[in-house]
């Protein structure tokens, strides 16, 4: 099947629009709640997280010893909102670093929750079988009451984003000034942890363990690259991640052994590496050429001054040179001559160069513009 036969397949076939439906929401409110764990720099945030939901997974099925998803992540949901508390508490409590108590829940919930799992597949109950799809994930086990799932939380979230943006703004930016505005901070905080480990428990079924973390974080990563301002970041990471559950399900979909959950997070991989290369603002491309500008602009301007400091020893400011004088300048190039004669700067006339009033008037705004640079530094 090709991806164009399946898009036509979507509407008509329950089972691709409800595995594309709920990628795609999924992807939304990764986006959205990705770009809080970004700004915030704790984008390791969302790999410990998810890492520490495996044992709550294990745990819930050898309590009920059912494999009923809505139990199954209501354990890994309570795993991870322990696991994110016990985070706080080291951070707060003993002198680690944020990345060291990142680093140790991550290993120590997924060590324990490795154990029970193997623990669970040597048991003589056939009940077991498929609880690992929640290490890689497996999408096409979602049906419609998951996606219906997404779509409420995803919902109340963009409820509780319009309700307290204005907190949420301020001490993304700067929690110090949000306290003394008289705002909970340690609310707002828990607020927006918690969502976060609800959108990563969420997509434990679809993506797993392993590669959630991606998918919160590479489509906000890749909205950073474009904007300067929170709303839009929210928007372009939400429209990211739900382009990358679309047509990484749809590429999954089309292709024989290929699983969706790896494939949405190499799609989103995608969006990240464009983002850096051919953002306006940030883009590796466009900052190279402006650099490149910049330098340009500047050899010009220099031998414009040289110039300069020649013309002004003659009564006649258009009194032509020979070319051959600026020979041992080191910005001069028969180039840069060419580019200040189409900036009307110059006039070449054979051999000879000659200073016009456009070009006087530039070099001498340069260089009271450096005697005020010079003053104000000093």
């Amino acid at each position: 099947m090709s991806i164009t036969e399946y898009f036509q397949l979507v509407v008509s076939d329950y089972t691709l629009r409800t595995i594309t439906l709920g990628t795609a929401v999924l992807g939304a409110i990764c986006g959205m709640l990705g770009s809080f764990a970004v700004l915030r720099k704790q984008s390791l945030l969302g790999d410990a997280i998810s890492h520490a939901a495996l044992p709550g997974i294990a745990l819930a099925f050898l309590i009920t010893g059912a494999k009923d998803t809505n139990v199954l992540l209501l354990g890994a949901l309570v795993s991870g909102l322990i696991g994110t508390f016990w985070i706080r508490g080291m951070i707060t409590k003993t002198h680690l670093k944020t990345d060291t108590a990142l680093g140790l829940i991550l290993s120590l919930f997924f060590g324990f929750g490795m154990l029970l799992l193997t623990f669970i597949q040597k048991q003589p109950n056939a009940n077991q079988a498929g609880l690992d799809k929640y290490l890689f994930g497996q999408a096409a086990t979602l049906v419609e009451k998951d996606v219906w799932l997404m779509t409420t939380v995803t919902g109340i979230c963009l409820v509780v984003l319009l309700l307290f943006w204005k907190e949420f703004k301020i001490m993304l930016f700067d929690a110090d000034f949000t306290k003394t505005l008289g705002f909970n901070i340690r609310f707002i905080d828990i607020l927006i942890t918690f969502f976060i480990v609800l959108a990563i428990v969420l997509g434990l079924q679809t993506v797993g363990v392993v590669l959630m973390s991606a998918m919160l974080l590479a489509p906000a990563a890749a909205a950073r690259q474009w904007t300067n301002r929170l709303s839009i970041m929210i928007f372009l990471a939400a429209l990211f991640g739900a382009f990358s559950g679309v047509f990484g399900t749809a590429i999954s979909a089309s292709q024989n052994n290929l699983s969706t959950g790896p494939v949405i997070v190499l799609v989103a991989a995608v969006f990240v590496i464009v983002s850096f290369i051919f953002s306006p603002g940030r883009g590796i491309l466009f900052r190279q050429l402006r650099f490149r500008k910049n330098r340009r602009d500047l050899k010009l301007q220099k031998t414009l001054q040289f110039m300069h400091s020649i013309a002004v020893n003659h009564e006649n400011i258009k009194h032509p040179h020979a070319i051959k004088i600026l020979n041992n300048f080191q910005g001069f190039t028969r180039k840069t001559l060419q580019k200040m004669e189409e900036k009307d700067w110059i006039t070449i006339t054979g051999q000879q160069w000659a200073l016009t009033s456009k070009g006087f008037h530039k070099a001498e705004n340069l260089y009271n513009q450096q005697l005020a640079d010079d003053r104000t530094a000093d």
